[in-house]
């Protein structure tokens, strides 16, 4: 039993492994607008991103590469605020990279550029077309992706299951962190709530009381009691 066990959770490790943590998308831009994405991301952990820009040309009545384009990537962490990347590309297509400091929320925005624009090309509205795709990986992994090319097949294997293992272990960290993020959040909510309801009862015990002062004093000044 155990046999299966150990065999079954290494079949979904060789899964796994096969697995990249890497997505694709395109998005068009109209002008200078930018677009944002949010991505939950764990501390130390090394982002890629591959893109690829192209204007719409009327006359050709397609999309293609535009040398005076350029694509500005901004990057901030939601949990502190900081703006943790910030670079202009001069080409239309390349990459970037980027390491998380902090667990959270990371907001990734681009928006196009055009240099050396003429008075007509001032007034006219581009339409851009932008092809993202971002890799993540650990810090451990693209610390030692370069000595794995000198390693055996079966040593590689081996790397690459403990690679997994430890973004597993990384990412249940990562859960258990907004876990008690929820649970912190949860029990402020219950204590506001508890506290609320107190103060609640203390003034219906004083409407109470001063209602039935009221009604008494004016019952014995009619003379009714």
């Amino acid at each position: 039993m155990a046999n299966n066990t150990l065999r079954w959770a290494l079949c979904l490790l060789a899964v796994l492994s096969v697995l990249p943590s890497v997505f694709g998308l395109y998005f068009y831009l109209e002008g200078s607008e930018q677009k944002c994405f949010t991505e939950e991301l764990p501390r130390e952990t090394v982002v890629t991103g591959e893109f690829k820009a192209e204007e719409w040309d009327d006359k050709a009545k397609k999309f293609i590469a535009n040398p005076k384009l350029g694509l500005e990537v901004i990057v901030e962490e939601m949990p502190s605020g900081n703006r943790i990347f910030n670079q202009k590309m001069t080409k239309t297509q390349g990459n970037f990279h980027f390491t998380t400091a902090e667990s959270g929320e990371h907001v990734i925005c681009l928006y196009t550029s055009t240099s050396g624009w003429s008075t007509s090309e001032w007034f006219a509205t581009s339409k851009t077309r932008v092809h993202l795709d971002l890799s993540i990986k650990d810090v451990l992994d693209e610390a030692t992706e370069a000595s794995e090319e000198s390693l055996s097949d079966l040593a590689q294997r081996v790397r690459e299951l403990t690679h997994k293992v430890a973004e597993i272990r990384r990412e249940q960290i990562f859960l258990r962190e907004h876990e008690a993020e929820f649970r912190n959040k949860s029990e402020a909510v219950n204590s506001h709530s508890v506290t609320w309801t107190v103060v609640q009862l203390i003034v219906l015990a004083v409407t109470c009381a001063w209602q039935m002062r009221h009604l008494k004093g004016f019952f014995e000044a009619k003379k009714l009691v």
